[in-house]
């Protein structure tokens, strides 16, 4: 019985669709434009839901460039010996990787809304404990805390959003709600330098509360009220989000055909997620993931200061110019996705974080023989800038919003704790190993990411689905067929 529901399309019903690409799900030759029912505007529902997923990524971009503002104040104020302040600031990744650990489990029991509050309680009560901390067990757990609500931030933000979202705004909202990462360690970046340790981690809690505001007015995903089985708060949860208005049947219904065919052929256990007709996916998530986590990011983020003095920049002056630079890049990238499509983007990103990282690692390789020493620091600033505009625009935000797009609702807790574990246990590699490949060859560490990110850009060309314009059920119900 399950070999026969496996074969069978997920949807009964599935719209033409007018757009294409070399990858594009399914089969989308129909001629003239389509009709597209599930098309909708934003509301104002929408847009606060929209900011409390914004809000918790922000602060996870803050979070994670604290220690590197922090260090000096702390170690004079409460008298951290380098090792002691070593622990405070890889304690984070810790908790991100407890977080990422029960993300997928913690999201499909209790809802999407509710995790989103358990993530507030961790933001706020780490902030509180390093603003009162006194000696170093208190600032560690304030620390882990902040850690613990990243990691589960990396995967109900993007699923959140994904199922909130119609498929005409879903690119848009997601790509602007995932920069805010870039967003909050920019403006920490700007002011940290001109204030205490303890008020940066007081202005840090302002997001907080605002997500603590906003929760109370934030719906419930509908689809995960469709799978629950809780019909009347789904349909109720749909009308909010799309507006009193909107005529909601057709998408209301898809979901929930869409829904009690899936939840027919296997539970969200994460072995399920190497069956065969997974392990595309599977490849193409976690794929993304890698790229993304070991294309250097952390490196960049972590240790900027180190990587603007080591070339002869001005870290105040570098951090200025890359915090400019985020707000045309993540706009560019918003108005972008959804003309273009993923796929395009990606590769764009790819390549710009492949050349940026090869601009920097030259200017290190001239720095290092001596040549050409005014243009060596300039050429540094301008690869640093190409390789974060290039991740802003794309790599940045766009592999979190294809990993909740492509897996199936029955099997997303599992995917989603896995690519979120293999995303910290990547960013854990960068940030641990930087400073020891920074010092065995500071350009060869540059050229090793540029590697990375142009095998990113071939990655991405042949394995990557474009998933722009359809609804998550019309891209489950593609997979599924193109899989079996």
């Amino acid at each position: 019985m399950e070999d026969e529901l496996v074969t069978k399309p997920l949807l009964v019903k599935q719209e033409p669709d007018n757009i294409s690409s070399s990858n594009d799900l399914g089969d989308s030759s129909g001629a003239g434009a389509a009709v597209r029912p599930n098309d909708s505007s934003a509301t104002v529902i929408l847009v606060i839901s929209t900011f409390v997923v914004a809000c918790s990524i922000f602060t996870g971009g803050s979070v994670a460039v604290y220690s590197s503002l922090a260090e000096s104040g702390i170690i004079a104020d409460l008298g951290l010996t380098v090792a002691e302040y070593s622990v405070f600031g890889s304690i984070m990744t810790i908790g991100a990787l407890i977080g990422a650990l029960v993300s997928g489990t913690t999201t499909d029991l209790i809802g999407r809304r509710c995790t989103f509050w358990i993530v507030d309680i961790f933001y706020i009560m780490g902030w509180l404990a390093i603003i009162f901390s006194k000696g170093v067990w208190l600032l560690d757990f304030g620390r882990l805390s902040l850690g613990i609500g990243i990691g589960l931030t990396g995967f109900v933000g993007p699923v959140y959003l994904a199922e909130i979202t119609p498929k005409n705004l879903r690119g848009g909202y997601m790509i602007i709600a995932q920069s805010m990462a870039s967003y909050g360690a920019s403006l920490s970046f700007l002011i940290g330098s001109f204030i205490s340790w303890r008020m940066l981690a007081i202005i840090g809690c302002i997001p907080c509360l605002l997500l603590l505001l906003c929760l109370f007015f934030i719906p419930e995903s509908p689809r995960w009220l469709a799978k629950i089985g809780k019909e009347r708060e789904f349909e109720a949860a749909l009308q909010r989000l799309r507006g009193q208005n909107a005529d909601t049947s057709h998408e209301a219904s898809e979901i929930k055909d869409y829904i009690e065919n899936l939840q027919k052929i296997s539970d969200d256990k994460i072995l399920n997620l190497f069956q065969r007709k997974y392990v595309h996916l599977v490849i193409v998530g976690v794929g993304l993931i890698v790229v993304q986590g070991l294309g250097g990011l952390y490196g960049f983020t972590f240790y900027m200061s180190e990587i603007f003095d080591s070339a002869g920049i001005s870290s105040t002056l570098g951090f200025i110019v890359v915090a400019i630079l985020q707000i045309p890049t993540t706009v560019l990238g918003a108005s972008l996705i959804d003309k273009f499509g993923r796929r395009t983007l990606l590769m764009a990103s790819a390549f710009g974080e492949c050349l940026g990282c090869f601009l920097a690692g030259l200017s290190f390789l001239l720095q290092d023989h001596n040549w050409w020493k005014e243009v060596s620091p300039i050429l540094a600033l301008i690869g640093v800038l190409i390789y974060l505009g290039s991740y802003s625009i794309g790599m940045g935000g766009i592999p979190w919003i294809i990993v909740s797009e492509i897996f199936p609702i029955n099997v997303k807790g599992s995917a989603g704790t896995l690519c979120n574990l293999v995303s910290w246990s990547c960013s854990w590699v960068v940030s641990y190993t930087f400073n020891f490949l920074f010092e065995w060859s500071s350009a060869g560490t540059f050229f090793i990411y540029s590697i990375i990110c142009g095998l990113g850009v071939l990655f991405v060309a042949k394995l990557v689905p474009e998933t722009r314009g359809r609804t998550l059920e019309e891209i489950h119900a593609s997979l599924t067929h193109v899989l079996q």
